[in-house]
């Protein structure tokens, strides 16, 4: 007699089940957005297109360092990888659900009693008696995807994963772009204790001078106090520009995950960095190069599947389930004939009445589905604003540091003039005074201008997304995401 074994019937109907009912989705299938591109930029510059490695540009070993500091030890950029795998682990288990659990239930009883029987002469004979039983097998339940509820609620963890990781890149992209812009403030209160540390010293040695003059006679008291008053001026500025620069020195450390110890005080200046060259591009490729646009999108989709979902809680959901196993109440039984055991079993649920509940989820998701929209066409203006803001930012420093170098040296030669007719005693003290307040401020005002147009630098880099584009994130044809992008 050929044995009988349940596990063929069983592998076939975990196969054939998922192919039974083919899933049919009842909602709007999602369709990529294309919003209205301006034509060209207001504003134009000149130079290659971003590098992902942009901030090289400037030219800074130090940056260079921060930056690649910020990249392996930044808080914010760990906390979005966390995110990220957060959602690929929720993409893992929205899967699933598509696929027949199966299972491998086993189940032992015991039970022991007595048993009498007469014995001879009128008595009784009690004795023990084991009663065991076996049960062994696999098991198996799954949901009919008829209505594509479960596909859509794996479609919606898919594009979450998708904006995981678009996040992840906007949240790298503001960070880089802090540490650059941080590290540059640092520099330009640097350079303004340096200018100051400048203008003191002339300004002493021209009171130098003024109280030899006082001591022979031919200048007076109030001179040498006005002279003296500009001195302490400067000096009582100089705590203040300390502080400040610490104090990015100290933002510095949070945003690169290093305790303020570790961030080395500033070495350069601001003028000795080199200013590169950028280019816009063409408007019509600014949406994909802006992770946070195309996390925008994602969520877009996301909520598009959700609504899929809601759609289709309306339905009947079938599930099935199915065993087979072997049973016996006796171990040396347990392999023997009609020990196998079969069962199947259907059901089917239909929600009658529910005071409303599904319609106002499905309502609530097209309300959420609006709203995202709206958040997409405002991150899609925003990106064309912050790149025209960019570069007219860029334009106007530019011109302003041009102008500003030019009052500075008016002002430098006015200041050696001053300073020369001082020691000759041919100038009275006020137009001194006034020449060398111009020029401390002029170079003041220099230095912060050079750090507006840096800035303005950065800030365009950011704009214009860093040099990402999607295909570094996510490769066509990762197969996770085949229907969703």
């Amino acid at each position: 007699m050929p044995k009988f074994s349940p596990l063929p019937r069983l592998r076939a109907f975990v196969l054939a089940a998922p192919l039974a009912v083919a899933a049919c989705h009842v909602g709007p299938v999602y369709a990529p957005q294309k919003p209205a591109l301006p034509p060209a930029y207001a504003s134009t510059a000149s130079g290659p297109a971003v590098a992902a490695d942009w901030w090289k540009g400037f030219g800074s070993a130090e940056l260079d360092r921060l930056i690649a500091s910020a990249d392996s030890g930044s808080f914010d950029i760990a906390a979005a990888v966390a995110r990220m795998q957060q959602a690929d682990a929720a993409l893992r288990v929205a899967g699933g659900a598509l696929l027949p659990q199966v299972g491998l239930p086993g189940k032992v009883s015991w039970q022991q009693g007595n048993i009498s029987t007469p014995g001879i002469g009128g008595t009784t004979k009690s004795r023990a008696v084991d009663t065991r039983s076996y049960n062994l097998g696999p098991s198996l339940s799954f949901e009919l995807d008829l209505w594509g509820a479960v596909a859509d609620q794996r479609d919606a963890a898919a594009a979450a994963a998708l904006f995981s990781r678009y996040d992840k890149e906007t949240v790298r992209l503001s960070v880089l772009t802090s540490v650059a812009s941080t590290w540059f403030s640092a520099l330009a209160y640097q350079d303004r204790l340096d200018v100051s540390a400048r203008d003191l010293h002339d300004a002493e040695d021209i009171l130098a001078a003024i109280t030899a003059r006082q001591e022979a006679g031919t200048a007076s008291l109030l001179d040498v106090t006005q002279q003296a008053t500009l001195v302490a001026g400067i000096k009582a500025q100089q705590p203040n520009l300390r502080l400040q620069r610490d104090q990015q020195l100290a933002a510095l450390g949070v945003l690169t995950g290093q305790l303020p110890e570790q961030i080395k005080a500033p070495v350069g200046t601001l003028e000795a960095l080199r200013l590169p060259a950028v280019s816009p591009g063409l408007p019509s490729t600014l949406l994909a190069r802006r992770p946070d646009v195309a996390a925008a999108e994602a969520s877009l989709m996301q909520q598009n599947a959700n609504i899929r979902a809601a759609r289709a809680a309306f339905f009947p959901t079938i599930s099935l389930t199915g065993s087979a196993g072997l049973q016996s109440a006796a171990l040396n039984s347990l392999l023997g004939p009609g020990s196998v055991l079969l069962n199947a079993a259907a059901s089917a649920s239909q929600t009658i009445f529910d005071n409303g509940t599904l319609s106002a989820q499905l309502a609530q998701a097209r309300a959420r589905n609006a709203e995202l929209l709206a958040d997409y066409r405002k991150s899609v203006v925003q990106a064309f604003t912050d790149v025209e803001d960019g570069l007219t930012q860029l334009r106007e420093t530019t011109e302003q540091v041009r102008l500003q170098q030019q009052a500075v040296d008016s002002a430098q030669a006015a200041a050696n003039i001053a300073r020369a007719q001082v020691r000759a005693g041919t100038l009275d003290i006020v137009t001194a005074l006034q020449t060398q307040t111009t020029l401390f401020n002029d170079l003041d005002a220099l230095t912060q201008a050079r750090l507006a147009r840096v800035q303005a630098l950065v800030t365009l880099y950011k704009a214009l997304g860093g040099g990402w584009t999607q295909s570094d994130v996510i490769p066509p044809d990762t197969p996770i995401y085949n229907g969703v992008l």
